[in-house]
C-alpha cells in the first residue's frame, strides 16, 4: 500500500534529535496541512553531554530554524571556535604544533597555493602563509566584531558549546517556534506491519505512537535501526583504533582568563585529548584505545595533563566521565521505513567534530529529500545510504591522515597507526597521488564534501609532509607565480590590519552578552 508521509516520529531528544525535529520544521509546514512532527524522548535518560565542538556548517543550520545567535551564545555557554590546533602529533616535541584553520586559503577558487608555498615551506607555515585565521587563533582573538551582523563575520567560524543546555536551548525553540509536538515517555515495544515497516511504537504513558517515517536518535542504544532491525554494525577499528574516552568539566582559575577561539588537539602515549574554551569552563576529554594503553594508565596520563593548567590537587579531585565505544557505523542507515542519525547510526571518534557534522548533513538530506509517499521512500533510502556509506569513508579518510603521518616512535600506538596495513586503500591512493602533485578539486568525489581538499592540504602541510618536485616538470607559469606572490602578499596584509582592531575573543563573547549582535 502506498502511503503517504504525514507523520514523522523522531525517538530520542539531545542535539540529535532537535536538530533533526529543526530542520524538518523549517523546511515542511508543521501540522494538519503539512508533515506532523512528533519527538519522544525519555525522561529517565541521562544525556552524554560530551560533544561541544562543532563545525562551521553549525551557522547555517541554525539560522535556517531561525535562531537568534545573540541568544544562542548567551544561553549555551558558547565561544567561538575557529580551528583546531594540534600540538606534538607529527614529531611529539614541545614546539610541534599547527592549526586546521575553518577559513579557505585566500584565492582559493582561483589558484591552488599550495603548489606555490612549497618554495616558502622553511620560512611560514601554510595556514599563516594561505588565510589569517591561525593568527587570529594563536593571539586568542575572535572572529568577528560586534558590530557584525549575526552568523556573520571576517573570518569563518563554528562555535564551541555546552551540549546539554544546547539541547535544552533547542528543545524550547522546537517547541515554541516550529510547533514540535514533544513527549516525555519510554518506549516499550516496536510494532511492525506486514511489509516489515515499523507501523507504531508501544509507550510506556501514551499508548501506542504512530508514524509514517521513524527517526532513531536514540544514541549507543540504537533502539530502531539496531534492536529491532538488527542492523549490524561495520567496525573500522582496524583503521582508527581509539575505543574509550574520559571527559571532564574543568573551571578557569581566573575567570576573565583568554579563551582559546580554537580546539586544542594534543598527542598522547594512546590517544589525544580534547580541550575546549567555553565562557566559564573548559571541556577536557582524553580519547585512546584500550589495546594500547590500560584504564588506569589513560586515567593518570589525563590527569598529569590537568596538572599543567590546574595543578596536582585539582587534577586529583576531577570527576571523570567514562565513555566506551566500539568506532565503527552501521551497515545501512535506512532500513524500511526508519532512518538512524547520529550515535545511533555510528560513532568513529570525536577528532574534527565529525560526528555532529553528520547529524547535520542527514537531517538536511531527511528534510531536503523527505520522500512523500512510501513507494518514493524506497528510492531515497537507497539514495541514503550510497551518500552516507561515501561521507563515512571520507571521514575515516581524513582523520586516519591526521595520524599516518606521524613521526612518533615512542609508543607502539603511534608506529601502528603508520603500518600501511592500518590505512585505508583509497587514502593510500590519494598518498600516493599528492607525492608529486598537491591536493585540489580532482580529489572531491562529490559536489559537497564535509572536508574540502583544503582541509587535507592544511592536515597535509601541517604534519610536515613533502610534495615532491615531477620526475618531469610543468612547463613554468610565471603569471601563477606573480599571483600567487600577489595573494600571499594580501593575506599578510589583511592578517596585520585585521590583528589590530579585531576583538579578544573574551571581550567579543562579553560584548555580545551586553549588546546582541545585529539582526540580518
Amino acid at each position: 500500500m502506498n502511503t503517504a508521509v504525514k507523520q514523522i516520529v523522531i525517538v530520542g531528544g539531545g542535539s540529535a534529535g532537535w536538530l533533526v525535529a529543526g530542520t524538518l520544521a523549517a523546511e515542511h509546514a508543521n501540522g494538519e496541512q503539512g508533515v506532523q512532527i512528533t519527538l519522544i524522548e525519555s525522561p529517565d535518560i541521562k544525556l552524554v553531554g560530551v560533544g561541544e565542538g562543532t563545525w562551521p556548517t553549525m551557522r547555517s543550520t541554525l539560522r535556517k530554524m531561525g535562531i537568534s545567535e545573540t541568544e544562542f551564545v548567551r544561553e549555551c555557554d558558547v565561544a567561538f571556535k575557529q580551528a583546531s590546533k594540534f600540538c606534538k602529533w607529527y614529531t611529539g616535541e614541545d614546539d610541534d604544533e599547527y592549526y586546521h584553520p575553518f577559513t579557505l586559503p585566500v584565492g582559493y577558487t582561483e589558484l591552488n597555493l599550495a603548489e606555490h608555498w612549497q618554495a616558502h615551506r622553511d620560512e611560514i607555515s601554510f595556514s599563516d602563509a594561505v588565510c589569517i585565521q591561525s593568527k587570529l587563533c594563536a593571539n586568542d582573538m575572535g572572529p568577528k566584531f560586534i558590530t557584525s551582523t549575526e552568523y556573520g563575520g571576517v573570518a569563518n567560524y563554528s562555535y564551541h558549546l555546552d551540549a546539554a543546555k544546547f539541547a535544552q536551548f533547542l528543545r524550547k525553540h522546537c517547541m515554541e517556534k516550529l510547533s514540535i509536538k514533544h513527549i516525555s515517555d519510554n518506549v516499550l515495544g516496536v510494532n511492525s506491519a506486514e511489509n516489515g515497516d515499523i507501523r507504531s511504537l508501544s509507550t510506556q504513558n501514551n499508548g501506542e505512537l504512530q508514524g509514517d517515517l521513524f527517526v532513531d536518535c536514540t544514541g549507543l542504544a540504537s533502539l530502531l535501526i539496531g534492536k529491532h532491525y538488527q542492523v549490524p554494525m561495520v567496525s573500522k577499528k582496524e583503521f582508527l583504533f581509539n575505543d574509550a574516552a574520559l571527559a571532564a568539566q574543568v573551571p578557569y582559575l581566573d575567570p576573565e582568563c583568554p579563551i582559546s577561539s580554537n580546539t586544542i588537539s594534543t598527542a598522547q602515549s594512546a590517544g589525544w585529548i580534547w580541550d575546549i574554551g567555553l565562557q566559564t569552563r573548559r571541556g577536557v576529554g582524553y580519547v585512546y584505545s584500550r589495546t594500547h594503553i590500560s584504564d588506569e594508565e589513560a586515567d593518570a596520563e589525563f590527569r598529569d595533563y590537568l596538572t599543567l593548567t590546574i595543578g596536582r590537587e585539582k587534577a586529583i579531585a576531577t570527576e571523570f566521565q567514562k565513555i566506551k565505544f566500539n568506532p565503527g557505523h552501521r551497515e545501512v542507515f535506512w532500513k524500511n521505513n526508519c532512518v538512524a542519525v547520529g550515535l545511533a547510526a555510528g560513532f568513529i571518534e570525536p577528532l574534527e567534530a565529525s560526528a555532529i557534522i553528520l547529524i547535520e548533513l542527514s537531517a538536511r538530506m531527511i528534510s531536503e529529500q523527505l520522500p512523500a509517499d512510501r513507494n518514493a521512500m524506497t528510492i531515497v533510502a537507497k539514495r541514503f545510504n550510497e551518500v552516507f556509506t561515501y561521507r563515512w569513508n571520507h571521514i575515516i579518510n581524513f582523520l586516519k591522515l591526521h595520524y599516518v603521518l606521524s613521526k612518533r616512535c615512542g609508543s607502539q600506538y603511534w608506529i601502528d597507526h603508520c603500518d600501511p596495513k592500518s590505512v585505508p586503500e583509497s587514502l593510500q591512493e590519494l598518498l600516493e597521488i599528492w607525492r608529486y602533485q598537491v591536493p585540489w578539486f580532482y580529489d572531491e568525489v562529490h559536489s559537497e564534501e564535509l572536508f574540502p581538499c583544503a582541509s587535507f592540504q592544511y592536515i597535509l602541510y601541517g604534519m610536515g609532509y613533502e610534495t615532491a618536485k615531477r620526475p618531469a616538470p610543468k612547463k613554468p607559469n610565471p603569471a601563477a607565480v606573480t599571483r600567487a606572490h600577489e595573494l600571499f602578499g594580501e593575506n599578510m596584509k589583511k592578517t596585520n590590519e585585521v590583528l589590530k582592531v579585531i576583538p579578544t575573543h573574551r571581550d567579543l563573547i562579553n560584548k555580545i552578552k551586553e549588546f546582541g549582535l545585529q539582526k540580518i
